[in-house]
């Protein structure tokens, strides 16, 4: 009797405990799904700065050449100056010495107008290029292409988990939303030349098919180049697919940071020298909304 009358509490008790177990599982592991979305994503927002840093030094430094250069020629005015300010007070060195000292001083200043013309283009020309290249993108998309414009190059720099399958030179699903909007950059201006560019890591690839970083990264570009071509109609003769492995690194491979940073592909827009020079001189377009 004590057996009937416990057995069915026992069981009611265990059905309740496990269905409350499984409860808490699938809220842990939607808890850990959006976590491990965070994650990424924090991990794409530090990659996407650090590479805004390196460029950003790199445009300071070129800034502060200009700079100097601009220092050094208004020191080389004030000392023109001063020495014919000398020769009007005394008189000593004759009408010739001040004229030439005048014409002096004259080239001078207009070295220093060459200066900051200079500086002031090439403080405005990453934002001209910039606009005039991703005039076809809306404002929203923007957000998801990281471009940056150095000496004239437009760089569209990507993560490899932006467009391969982990361990894989193969373009996963979710590739096609950002290729078909860097697609739109490159049709938008068809006579540019195209070079994909692999990067990788500096940890070995063990895979049988795959001999090492070297073939990794050139078929990871072939993988891109092949899809820009047979889904979204870039034609292949712009286009060059190449790979630098593990030897172009932009961080410290020392890191898991660093190392994810270095896995990229970079898509390099360059304009003909006549095309860029046309480009320039071009108002930017407005943003398609």
């Amino acid at each position: 009797m004590k057996i009937q009358i416990w057995l069915p509490g026992i069981i009611l008790v265990a059905t309740t405990i496990l269905t409350q177990g499984c409860v808490s599982t699938k809220k842990y592991a939607a808890l850990q799904g959006d976590y491990n979305r965070s994650i990424d994503s924090n991990r794409n927002l530090k990659q996407s700065w650090q590479v805004t840093q390196q460029e950003l030094a790199g445009s300071r430094e070129h800034t502060k050449g200009l700079e100097d250069q601009l220092a050094q020629a208004r020191a080389n005015a004030a000392g023109l100056q001063n020495s014919l300010n000398q020769c009007l007070a005394g008189n000593n060195q004759g009408g010739a010495n001040i004229a030439k000292l005048a014409d002096q001083i004259s080239a001078s200043d207009k070295y220093i107008q060459h200066l900051v013309e200079l500086k002031n283009k090439s403080d405005s020309l990453n934002m001209i290029l910039t606009t005039n290249l991703t005039r076809s993108l809306s404002s929203d998309e923007m957000k998801d292409v990281d471009i940056k414009v150095l000496k004239g190059v437009v760089y569209i720099s990507l993560a490899d988990n932006m467009l391969y399958q982990s361990g894989s030179y193969m373009i996963s699903p979710n590739a096609g939303s950002i290729l078909s909007k860097v697609a739109k950059i490159i049709n938008d201006y068809s006579n540019y030349d195209v070079l994909v560019e692999g990067n990788t890591d500096n940890v070995p690839i063990s895979q049988v098919n795959i001999r090492n970083n070297w073939d990794l990264s050139c078929l990871r570009a072939s993988s891109v180049v092949q899809s820009l071509q047979n889904t979204y109609n870039v034609d292949p003769k712009r286009m060059t697919a190449g790979g630098r492995g593990e030897y172009n690194p932009i961080a410290d491979n020392s890191t898991d940071f660093g190392k994810s940073q270095n896995r990229r592909t970079q898509i390099i827009v360059t304009p003909k020298l006549d095309q860029f020079m046309a480009l320039i001189g071009k108002a930017p377009q407005p943003t398609k909304q």
